[in-house]
């Protein structure tokens, strides 16, 4: 996990405004007035603007007084087929048929339509089809339009006009049909297998049996009212992707998508439990989790990514800006100020991988050649954020001089700063761990130390051991909430973690206290990790002493005991991450509990969005634990951590939150507001129908809140007078260092050849570098290279061209090794990222015309050799790996003359911009452009400084789109100055001067 800086998040909770959803409910004449007809407006990615007509939903399907399309008399009649086998069959025989029509159906959606669906969000690819296909299309296709008009035009209201509207929407229409019959048909299918599995569980009481029912019928309602109240919100539009197709403006998410992230995904599918219960059946529970577990799929691998791409805004990494004034505190008459702060929310993203014909393995057993086919992690950085640093002057050049001149100015601190100064790649749990740190080493130590005695034979009676193993537990759990606690109240109140390094600790003169800072929130960090890893791996000891095999898994509740049990670890783990996305490293270690420099905002985003203490759900795994052990004595210390988990958030965060915001504090979260909403609208609805006796019931609801108002009040001035009594302190040191440096490195592969070789001229291939700026085959790292290509008229439009370094292949035949990302198609519109589409079939010579086609490709960003070397480029015949043609070699290099400030940095402004891909919104203002009419020198650069002045942001600074940007610089550096620095340093740089000293300072501390 890359050192990131903060962004407003959680923990930098940012003041929320406030939508219509979030005030009180108005009243019932309000709800009623009539809404006035409103006009839609649609616009195709062509820009287009047409007018949205009305759509129907899908029951009106079974509205026996709405015209029946040919697709929909064939999705009733598969769906009655459904029913006339499920009453045909025998028990054995419905049971099997349904699961694998559930699962065809199943697979349908979630993989069929998810991966049209993204092809569609990607490169339009459906639409693109109807298009090479002439369904649509009167001249080409007259009697297919016209089935399709007719079958879209009746389900329609009057407003539609097939013919005044874009290809785009009349598509949708059309993919709308295909989605109701996968949807309507892998609803019926699960409802069909579900009663095919239809039993009365033994050995139940009639208690057991009518609650069961009960859930299950109230678990299917709520299932219905937030499937209703979802498309209430999302319309048709949403409900079928729409904006996948064309755009209606921005999707607006309140109503239910303020219960749980997701709704209509998540707990949408609460009727499928609902089902379970009623029909009693494991096999029904197991194929529901898989179902749901499915669509989580749908979700997470298709939605969630589209809806990045179409309404998500990229911010850049290492953006710097000055820190405003503080106000709240005064050290030396310097002015400080509250903060709370999260840290970042990444959000993955995924670039489009090489071809199939490119994969491999090792090329040569020599040096590794550096790619950027993985995955890469977009760390979306909503900071403020553009720091003044001086130009560190050790150069004779002009720009030196420059930066000397204004290196008197008194710098300001920004957080991009702040953030890398407080947080150096912190280990949470095991990530990021690194044994060459002591308190990670310590960290191991002791976990190996709990699992020995876990897993060693116990020398006294196993009472004895499980009472040692459930004091270890209590102890870690108790220290964790109440003992840590007690310490975070008191640096709250007094500040005692920083008055006690002062006090104890010598720190340099002029250091105005921020070593003490420092070095307190560096120990907290460490103990605080420690202590939340030894209290699950404490519990998870204990289970596991107290946790037997069940001989019989179908016998009693053991089946159920331990599915429930996974689920809830399974929530916990989810809840976890979500916290911990919205807060990053600076909410996780509470940090503004300790930093007072970072600007304080309130804001609700994530999980945060709908719970106001997401941290409840981290009791879920100790549940869970305890379902799974089965053991009385683990459920009593999953009761104990959840209320000493309620004590630390009641006693320690929530007073603290107070303090630093104040009224500013939202009181209820999105799924309370949710609740209340409903709990309102009902209640109106039995006032209104109680009449006479609304008053008592009034009266009785106040009274029974007022008793669990007091029992709450006593019960937390019993827990804190009980921890008043003690207070344990405790101390330790930790060091943050992180190296994390990833290659890439060729893969074997097995080479793909054509065999309508025969039909090709070969000779008429030809592929040709063009010369680099210098007239020269010697290309600088990152530097474009553009290669020139011929080929005969009627080629393979499925061709493309590689670059291997030299001597990576025996064969100038057929290419045996991967090209690892650095490939480029001929024709691009030929390829879906790494499928070739064959949209186009070659071209033919006509008469007179000539019998080659010539062209050029350029390298760019990912297709380039991020190493130095010697290279070739090769041409390949069909989206395979025979080779038609070859040039070569040509030279990768960049390595500076001499080695002091003033060449490593002009080396650095060469290689920086070429790795950030010379974006004018993130290279240094000191790397830019000339203008040709402009004079160029010192006179001038003094003028750019002056205006990178005017904007905040030192001439030097650069900033990325992601961290893949900063490992190829990383990985440049290593090339060009044989000094290896990780991504995380790069990003805490972020500078061209503080980049070159670093350098430099490597260069002299590892010098024989």
């Amino acid at each position: 996990m890359a050192a990131t800086e903060p962004q407003p998040n959680l923990r930098q909770r940012r003041k929320e405004q406030r939508t219509p959803s979030d005030e009180t409910i108005t009243s019932n004449v309000e709800e009623d007035l009539p809404k006035r007809d409103e006009v839609v407006w649609g616009k195709t990615p062509g820009g287009e603007v047409f007018r949205v007509p009305t759509t129907h939903d899908v029951l009106t399907l079974f509205h026996p007084g709405y015209p029946k399309s040919h697709i929909d008399l064939f999705n009733l009649a598969l769906l009655g087929l459904q029913i006339v086998l499920y009453l045909t069959l025998s028990r054995t025989a419905s049971q099997v048929f349904f699961l694998f029509y559930f699962a065809f159906w199943r697979a349908a959606y979630d993989v069929g339509l998810g991966w049209v669906l993204t092809k569609q969000s990607k490169r339009k690819w459906i639409v693109r089809e109807v298009q090479r296909l002439g369904w649509l299309d009167e001249k080409r296709r007259p009697e297919v339009r016209q089935w399709i008009k007719k079958q879209l035009a009746g389900k329609m209201g009057k407003d539609y006009s097939f013919d005044e509207l874009p290809l785009e929407y009349n598509t949708w229409l059309l993919y709308r049909q295909l989605v109701d019959i996968i949807l309507l048909n892998d609803f019926l299918a699960y409802c069909m297998f579900a009663f095919s599995c239809f039993r009365v569980p033994e050995g139940l009481s009639m208690t057991v049996h009518v609650m069961r029912w009960i859930g299950g019928i109230a678990l299917i309602a709520f299932n219905l009212w937030v499937k209703t109240e979802a498309h209430n919100v999302v319309k048709d539009y949403g409900w079928y992707w729409g904006d996948v197709f064309f755009q209606r403006g921005a999707l607006v998410f309140d109503g239910v998508f303020e219960l749980a992230p997701h709704p209509m995904y998540s707990v949408g599918y609460a009727g499928y439990y609902g089902l379970s219960l009623i029909v009693g059946s494991y096999a029904v529970l197991f194929v529901s989790l898989a179902g749901h577990a499915a669509q989580f799929g749908f979700l997470v691998f298709f939605e969630n990514p589209h809806i990045e791409r179409t309404y998500g805004q990229r911010k850049p990494l290492a953006q710097r800006s000055p820190l405003l004034p503080k106000a709240s505190r005064k050290l030396e008459d310097v002015p400080e100020t509250r903060a709370r702060q999260s840290s970042v929310s990444s959000v993955a993203s995924t670039e489009s991988p090489t071809p199939a014909a490119t994969e491999g393995d090792t090329a040569t057993e020599s040096e590794e050649v550096y790619t950027e086919t993985e995955t890469e992690q977009e760390l979306d950085r909503a900071s403020s954020i553009k720091s003044k640093r001086n130009s560190l002057g050790l150069s004779v050049s002009s720009r030196e001089d420059i930066s000397r001149k204004h290196s008197k100015r008194v710098q300001a601190m920004s957080t991009h700063d702040l953030f890398h100064r407080y947080f150096r790649q912190d280990t949470v749990f095991l990530n990021n761990i690194d044994l060459f740190r002591s308190s990670d080493f310590q960290l191991v130590l002791v976990m190996a130390y709990a699992a020995t005695l876990v897993f060693v034979p116990s020398l006294s009676s196993p009472g004895g051991a499980l009472a040692l193993h459930g004091v270890h537990a209590l102890v870690w759990c108790l220290f964790h909430s109440f003992g840590l606690g007690l310490v975070l109240r008191a640096q709250s109140q007094s500040k005692f973690l920083v008055r006690h390094y002062l006090k104890h600790y010598h720190y340099p003169q002029g250091d105005r206290g921020e070593g003490a800072v420092q070095e307190a929130f560096r120990n907290w960090k460490a103990i605080y990790n420690l202590s939340m890893t030894m209290t699950y791996v404490s519990f998870a000891g204990l289970a596991w002493k107290t946790y037997t095999v069940p001989q019989q898994w179908t016998a009693g509740n053991e089946l159920l005991r331990h599915t429930l049990g996974v689920i809830m670890i399974g929530l916990h783990i989810w809840s976890t991450l979500e916290s911990y996305e919205v807060l990053g490293l600076f909410g996780w270690f509470f940090g503004d509990f300790f930093i007072e420099d970072f600007p304080s905002h309130l804001e609700y985003t994530g999980i945060y969005r709908y719970l106001n203490n997401p941290e409840v759900f981290s009791g879920a795994a100790f549940f869970g634990l305890a379902l799974i052990s089965g053991s009385k004595l683990v459920f009593a210390l999953a009761v104990v951590r959840l209320l000493s988990q309620w004590w630390f958030l009641s006693k320690v965060e929530n007073p603290h939150m107070r303090k630093l915001y104040g009224d500013s504090i939202r009181s209820d979260a999105g799924f309370v507001k949710v609740i209340k909403k409903v709990a309102q609208k009902n209640a109106r609805l039995l006032e209104s129908r109680a009449g006479r006796h609304a008053p008592e019931i009034k009266r009785v609801a106040r009274e029974v809140k007022g008793t669990f108002d007091k029992v709450y009040e006593e019960t937390a001035e019993a827990v804190e007078e009980f921890l008043a009594k003690s207070r344990p302190k405790i101390s330790g040191v930790m060091q943050d260092t992180k190296v994390m440096l990833q290659q890439s490195r060729e893969r074997l592969v097995i080479s793909r050849v054509a065999s309508d070789l025969s039909a090709y001229d070969t000779k008429k291939y030809n592929v040709s570098l063009v010369p680099s700026a210098d007239g020269t085959y010697r290309f600088h790292l990152g530097e474009p290279i553009r290669v020139k290509w011929r080929a005969p008229l009627r080629h393979s439009r499925k061709d493309w061209i590689g670059i291997y370094r030299v001597g990576a292949n025996q064969s100038n035949l057929v290419t045996k090794t991967s090209s690892l990302g650095m490939w480029v198609p001929v024709h691009d519109d030929e390829w879906d990222g790494d499928i070739p589409l064959s949209l186009h079939a070659p071209k033919t010579a006509e008469p007179g015309s000539p019998t080659v086609e010539e062209g050029e490709v350029v390298f760019r960003s990912g297709a380039l050799p991020w190493r130095t070397g010697r290279y070739e480029v090769r041409y390949h015949h069909d989206g395979k790996y025979n080779v038609m043609g070859l040039d070569g070699p040509f030279e990768v290099v960049d390595r500076p003359s001499k080695l002091d400030f003033a060449s490593v940095r002009e080396t650095l402004m060469h290689i920086v911009p070429l790795c950030l891909d010379m974006d004018p919104s993130l290279i240094p203002q000191s790397c830019k452009p000339q203008d040709a009419h402009t004079n160029t020198g010192p006179v001038e650069d003094e003028e750019r400084v002056a205006e990178a002045e005017t904007d905040g942001r030192d001439p030097d600074d650069f900033r990325f789109w992601s961290e893949r940007q900063a490992k190829r610089i990383s990985l440049a550096v290593e090339q060009a100055f044989d000094v290896e620095l990780t991504p995380e340093l790069i990003v805490a740089d972020a500078n061209l001067s503080a980049l070159a000293h670093r350098i430099l300072v490597s260069k002299e501390l590892l010098s024989d």
